[in-house]
């Protein structure tokens, strides 16, 4: 584990088409190009020696480091002092807009900023996951990585034509190239890496740099100037706001689960998925953080990626549905599942999965959730056409006949299909926002059918997913077994927050799930879930039981989980998927479920703390 750093110090890079990840200590170890869920060229985080990496930091000394955010963007600031001096490399992506490209760039610039400081830079490449080989190309003004699919990287210098020359450069047996760079208090050098390139390295002036700071700060600040709120915990909402916008894919407005893959959920386990997919269930999530916060255009496009998804796959035949749970970015479906069998995984926590065989699972709760997002969106003026209403009708007529049937369930659990409660629960969602829907816009549906099997299926929860023995509703029929994911009974008006039977379930939860303010999702011991191991706690499901709370009239207590939850954070305001019983974060970095709850949360709370 000493030679990985921790996930939890990392901070998050991106162009709004792919993302990167750079240490407390200047390392770059993870970059897919060109997308989120293209290939890595950067990728130490999984393997340090076969991955790649591009680092920047002081040469031999002791050194503390300080990593943040210049304020309101995504523009990241890692710190170095020693006691010769001071240096800072401050790291951006500029944007690259709604056109799908491969040109993208990451700009690295290095400066002293008191006394002396000696850098050492490292750049090594490994193109497709590590399974390309590449060759090293010294030009005058740069240099080019290029790999034998004639994929290249090429790195640009950013000084005066004036300046003098600082950096020492060697070569190795691996086509990796290494800088010695020494600065002066004021004096700054830069590096721009850049995927396909248009043309040999070049040289960039401060000027050219400076334009694209300024372009990059900007563009941040102008979009969270849109953000509506003004709560109590504004710059913690803001800065999962800035999180999510760099997690969602400019050209489709999908949201990526996380930018990472295969990051375990337990170290030395097997709990190590690829989540750098768009998973249907997202949109009901990100609809009511992004409108709740008044980013309109972010979820109108994620609203329109949704009914493209409706679209295309309505009318399919199989038991899985006209829906998948998750696509890739651009919409498409194959996302099989590999292992990297020659890469160790992160702290030695193979395997290393790229891909996600959850893909083809029956997971009945989408359709809850694509329903609920699309008539929270028409609340707030986003409309669906007439084409994807009656694309909505071919869904909902295969769930009418579908729906009392076991799957996998939300947690994607690989140890049999089961009838979850949380499914029904949402198939419930789905049949009751769709009948609102066509009330309001007079639009045709099958009122009689869907009614009844609302109806049914609330009849059903009742019966058989409460469980009379531990006075709460279970995860599956058939057993006693609690899961968080019903936490949201209440959020969807399945229940009432004053329900005795909701108040009871929060009791059980409290006392079997809860561990002083962390959430778990499930006991896999007590329902076996298919996989070897456990898992640390389930920080979306910390924020879900904050929402619950101020739902339920406990203002006070949610208040306290909150804030505690906000220490495991990192030091950026950054969650990954859980936090395991040290305190240190596990799992794919950062999640967009946890961030997206977190702002849910936020609201919920603020106005449970200051009611009208």
């Amino acid at each position: 584990m000493d030679d990985y750093p921790l996930i939890e110090n990392h901070g998050l890079l991106g162009d709004l088409q792919t993302a990167a990840l750079v240490t407390t200590d200047g390392t770059v170890d993870w970059l897919c190009l060109p997308r989120f869920d293209s290939p890595s060229v950067f990728a130490a985080l999984l393997d340090k020696d076969k991955g790649g990496h591009c680092t920047v930091r002081p040469r031999g000394a002791t050194y503390a480091t300080k990593q943040l955010y210049l304020p309101d963007t995504a523009i990241l600031v890692t710190r170095f002092m020693t006691e010769a001096g001071a240096g800072e490399v401050l790291d951006f992506m500029p944007v690259t807009g709604r056109t799908a490209t491969a040109r993208h760039r990451l700009v690295r610039m290095v400066r002293c900023v008191r006394g002396t400081m000696t850098f050492e830079i490292s750049i090594a490449p490994r193109f497709d996951y590590g399974r390309r080989s590449h060759q090293l190309h010294l030009a005058e003004h740069g240099v080019v990585f290029e790999a034998d699919d004639g994929t290249t990287l090429t790195v640009h210098p950013i000084r005066e034509p004036e300046d003098e020359r600082l950096l020492d450069i060697l070569t190795d047996k691996h086509n990796d190239l290494h800088l010695t760079l020494t600065l002066q208090a004021g004096q700054q050098r830069g590096l721009v890496l850049e995927s396909g390139a248009n043309g040999p390295p070049h040289q960039l002036r401060l000027t050219e740099y400076q334009q694209l700071f300024e372009e990059s700060v900007t563009f941040w600040r102008s979009w969270l100037s849109q953000s509506q709120y003004t709560g109590r915990w504004r710059e913690t909402v803001e800065r999962s706001a800035i999180t999510l916008k760099l997690m969602t894919y400019a050209p489709s407005g999908a949201l990526v689960a996380a930018p990472t893959a295969a990051l375990p959920e337990q170290l030395g386990g097997e709990r190590n998925w690829d989540y750098r997919f768009t998973w249907i269930r997202d949109a009901s999530f990100s609809v009511y953080a992004l409108l709740g916060l008044g980013f309109t255009e972010e979820a109108r496009a994620f609203i329109q990626w949704l009914s493209d998804r409706v679209k295309e796959r309505a009318g399919s035949d199989g038991d899985a549905g006209p829906l998948n749970i998750m696509y890739k970015v651009d919409g498409s479906s194959d996302l099989d599942e590999q292992i990297l069998d020659r890469w160790e995984g992160y702290a030695r926590s193979a395997p290393v999965r790229i891909g996600n065989g959850a893909a083809t699972q029956l997971q009945l709760d989408i359709y809850g959730e694509a329903l609920d997002s699309i008539y929270f969106a028409h609340r707030h003026g986003i409309q669906v056409g007439h084409r994807g209403w009656t694309s909505l009708l071919t869904n909902l007529d295969w769930l009418v006949d579908h729906w009392d049937q076991a799957g996998e369930g939300l947690w994607e659990t690989r140890g049999g299909r089961k009838d979850f409660t949380y499914g029904r629960v949402m198939s419930w969602v789905a049949f009751d926002r769709a009948l609102r829907l066509a009330e309001a816009n007079g639009r045709p549906a099958g009122a009689a059918p869907w009614q009844a099997a609302r109806d049914d299926i609330y009849d059903q929860v009742m019966s058989k997913g409460w469980s009379q023995g531990r006075r709460a509703f279970v995860q599956h029929y058939g057993s006693d077994v609690l899961d968080s994911s019903l936490l949201r009974m209440a959020t969807v008006g399945f229940i009432t927050p004053e329900d005795p039977m909701w108040s009871s379930t929060l009791e059980a939860m409290e006392q079997e799930l809860v561990s002083d303010s962390l959430v778990y999702r499930y006991n896999p011991e007590a329902s076996p879930d298919g996989l070897r191991g456990s898992e640390g706690t389930f920080s979306l499901c910390t924020f879900m039981y904050v929402d619950a709370l101020a739902r339920a009239g406990r203002p006070d207590r949610a208040r306290l989980v909150f804030e505690k939850m906000m220490g495991y954070a990192n030091h950026l305001g950054l969650y990954s998927e859980e936090i395991d019983p040290t305190g240190r974060q596990l799992g794919n970095f950062p999640q967009a479920f946890t961030h997206l709850a977190l702002i849910d949360a936020a609201i919920t709370l603020d106005a449970a703390l200051d009611p009208k």
